[in-house]
């Protein structure tokens, strides 16, 4: 009987720098590192001026070497044995006992090499791994190494491949759901062979509900399809509220042995899409509220983990969100499998670039030889996934403006897609207007993606009135958490390489969110938004350094600038004030949020503008418990300065009077500012911000107490710099040191500053604007792990984390 895959991360070495005969067997590793898998060599920094800022200014290029020993037992003999690799950045060479078994260019691609034909059996063996990322290869953060996780995978003779299954529901009533499974069945034997294949169908409470057997009559060292339909009665659907799952097992059998278990996880849900109503699911009008995000993990660096994952998609859960958009590359298994235990539906994205490149090292390099492969092996890997309701063939790809080649390349794209799968439709995000539609690339699409371009979605519907429309990435204003610069002014830079939280500076092509929210507004079905970004990335850091396509080589003008100010939620995952003007147009809970903080010693008297966000009807501001006034949503508009243009020679500039924010000029004395808001005249929420005196302590808020014992899982502790009375001291800069216990481990410290040199992995962060974070990593042993924060002048914390 065939095993489950078996993780294959523990027991590496790691070397970074070209070694000579490193992938040979006898080659002597002693003295390498040893290091546990998935791993970023790149985020252990230095942070350096000699790295280029757009990718993060750390030391991603170079040579990388890995090597494992392992046994492999007599028994084995004649099985199929693989060993995948979920991600490998980049340029992966893989050898087993010195023989070169597999070659992947595209370090986000998932990818399986062959080891049976060069193991030792029931001896020892030792694969080595190659990376060589370049430089000038992404055009922001992309990590190094083996930094997502790997499985060695055992199968007998006839088997079920990776990704072997297909199951789509395209009949679904209240009463029954029709299953259709398509399996492959490969025979790497000399022989032909007919065995029996069953597939059992649990419920999300795991009982069986469909049962399905049949002969297949499998062909020596070839792969057969069988295709079997099956009924579900009263399916439980996939949905956002509640995400439903199946379970497919099939079972391969010859005679009364079972050669082989295979298991696969997929939802029953309907996706539609139609110019006339935009997007349902399971029938119900619904629109993208939706993040773009990078695949990095903040000053964890890229190296997946599940917990980190998670905690993004929960606080985007928070924010309102419902969709993500992979950009612009294909995401972790893990990313994948969590919005479909999480309800969040994704648009799984193939490429930045196809032929033409924006930077000289990129997948341009690679596009015409590996584009099929990468295309249909991501679309094989996350088909079965109900939370894909999607695919994207390309982002801003420069072939917009070629009249012939970007046509012939969006059109093969796209049937490769449908090729694959042909019940989810094929997307892309286009910068340029009218180009791509002249040229020939829209016609190739089912949804055409509009990157910042709110101010043509009612000239698309007019002249395109059958077409299905969305805004693939929009806003990109940018900010820092819990700075705040006066006047109200629009600018390009400030000289403290912040930016302010007042939420209308952005690049020449950016715009603040409430112009978004009122195109989509004046065009009903569209299908919604992705905005850029959902968190902070590293990489990118915009407006310092340089701007998107139109600045080449090194972004190193502003340094230290380093990573992007394009987040609703800082690098650490610290919430900007940008997240509550989203959470006030997404979300249904009351809620409400006031800004700025209210320490302004030296600006006595002088005008502070407070700003409210909220999704009640109105909200009250009391200053010092004195009402300064109810202000109504949607009727008292708030001014936004606006200057942006869309490219095409169209500028837009002046001040756009937001119905979506709330605003009062108010005189600053200390004290406190608190925001009531009404719904039916009812209070329904409020918030209060209170003068901070001198930082006094320090506050330790850990995300979760309780963690699991697989030397994966993460507590993340907010640290938070108060005054005697526990109110935040929002301009706090204090350096906080950590101790962890023996129990745990410092995972990473971060603080959310963009441009700061200070290292992740350390014991120690200063705060930024009165926060930071500690990131504690557990061990295999349980117990209590005793987390203690010391600054000087400062009164002292701990904390307590339970493992099990």
């Amino acid at each position: 009987m065939t095993t489950d895959p078996v993780s294959f991360n523990d027991g590496w070495k790691f070397n970074k720098g070209a070694v000579e005969g490193a992938f040979q067997q006898d080659f002597d590793d002693t003295l390498w590192r040893d290091i546990t898998l998935p791993h970023d060599w790149a985020i252990e920094g230095p942070f350096d001026s000699s790295y280029n800022a757009r990718s993060g200014g750390l030391p991603f290029h170079g040579i990388g070497w890995y090597r494992k020993k392992f046994d492999m037992p007599n028994s084995v003999k004649g099985k199929h044995v693989t060993l995948h690799f979920d991600g490998a950045m980049n340029n992966a060479k893989v050898w087993l006992n010195g023989k070169l078994v597999g070659f992947r260019p595209y370090g986000y691609i998932g990818f399986s090499v062959d080891l049976s034909p060069h193991l030792n059996y029931g001896g020892s063996n030792v694969v080595a791994v190659q990376l060589a990322p370049e430089d000038f290869s992404s055009r922001w953060y992309p990590g190094a190494g083996i930094y997502r996780n790997t499985w060695l995978e055992i199968n007998n003779e006839v088997h079920v491949p990776k990704w072997g299954t297909f199951i789509t529901t395209p009949n679904i009533t209240e009463n029954e759901a029709s299953v259709r499974v398509l399996t492959e069945v490969k025979n790497i034997a000399n022989s032909d062979k007919e065995v029996s294949l069953q597939t059992i169908i649990y419920d999300p409470n795991n009982k069986e509900v469909a049962n399905r057997n049949s002969m297949v009559q499998t062909k020596q060292n070839t792969t057969v399809e069988a295709v079997q339909t099956l009924s579900v009665e009263t399916p439980m659907l996939w949905d956002l509220d509640k995400p439903n799952l199946y379970t497919a097992m099939t079972i391969i059998k010859f005679g009364d042995t079972v050669l082989d278990t295979y298991k696969t996880t997929f939802g029953i849900r309907t996706i539609a899409y139609g110019a006339d109503f935009g997007f349902k699911l399971n029938d119900k009008n619904t629109r993208f509220k939706g993040v773009c995000l990078h695949h990095d993990l903040g000053p964890l660096g890229t190296a997946v983990n599940k917990r980190a994952t998670e905690r993004q998609l929960e606080i985007m859960q928070e924010m309102g969100v419902n969709a993500i958009r992979t950009s612009h590359n294909p995401p972790s298994p893990e990313q994948v499998q969590l919005c479909d235990q999480m309800g969040l539906m994704i648009q799984v994205e193939a490429f930045d670039v196809w032929q033409m490149a924006k930077v000289e090292n990129d997948y341009s390099k690679h596009f015409d030889k590996w584009h099929e492969q990468d295309l249909r092996d991501m679309i094989r890997s996350f088909r079965n996934s109900p939370s894909v309701v999607m695919w994207s063939i390309g982002n801003e790809i420069m072939e917009q403006a070629h009249k012939t080649k970007g046509r012939e390349i969006a059109h093969k794209l796209a049937d490769i897609c449908r090729d694959e799968d042909s019940s989810r439709p094929v997307t892309a995000g286009f910068n340029y207007y009218p180009a791509p539609i002249n040229n020939g690339l829209a016609e190739a699409l089912d949804l055409v993606g509009w990157n910042y371009k709110p101010r043509k979605y009612e000239e698309v519907v007019q002249k395109h009135p059958d077409w299905i429309f969305y805004g693939s990435e929009t806003a990109s204003t940018v900010s820092s958490r819990g700075t705040y610069h006066l006047p109200i002014e629009k600018y390009e830079k400030h000289e403290s390489l912040e930016i302010t939280s007042y939420d209308f500076i952005g690049p020449p092509w950016a715009y603040p969110p409430d112009i978004e929210f009122e195109a989509l507004e004046k065009t009903p079905n569209n299908l919604g938004e992705f905005i850029w970004t959902g968190f902070d990335y590293l990489g990118e850091p915009t407006p310092y350094g340089g701007k998107d396509n139109s600045t080449n080589g090194y972004w190193n003008g502003d340094w230290p600038a380093r990573s992007s100010y394009f987040g609703a939620v800082d690098l650490c995952g610290l919430p900007k004030d940008r997240f509550y003007l989203y959470q006030s147009q997404w979300t249904t809970a009351p809620m409400v949020h006031v800004l700025p903080h209210w320490n302004w010693k030296g600006r006595e008297n002088e005008i502070i503008p407070v700003v409210s966000y909220t999704n009640a009807e109105e909200v009250e501001l009391f200053v010092n418990g004195k009402s300064f006034g109810k202000k109504r949503k949607g009727i008292d508009k708030a001014p936004v300065p606006i200057n942006f243009i869309d490219w095409e020679g169209g500028r837009y500039e002046g001040t756009f009077m937001s119905p979506y924010r709330l605003m009062w000029e108010v005189p600053y004395q200390p004290g406190s500012i608190e925001v009531v808001a009404y719904t039916n005249g009812e209070r329904v929420a409020k918030k209060r911000i209170n003068t901070a005196g001198e930082p006094a302590k320090i506050e330790l808020i850990p995300d979760r107490v309780a963690l699991h014992a697989d030397g994966q899982d993460i507590s993340f502790v907010t640290v938070r710099i108060t005054d005697k009375d526990g109110n935040l001291c929002p301009n706090a800069d204090n350096l906080v040191k950590f101790s962890v216990s023996d129990l745990g481990t410092i995972a990473a410290v971060g603080n959310g500053d963009p441009a700061t040199m200070a290292a992740f992995q350390s014991n120690r962060r200063k705060a930024f604007n009165g926060l930071c974070m500690l990131m504690v990593k557990t061990t295999k042993k349980s117990g209590l792990i005793t987390v203690q924060a010391t600054s000087d002048s400062l009164q002292t914390a701990s904390v307590s984390l339970k493992v099990e």
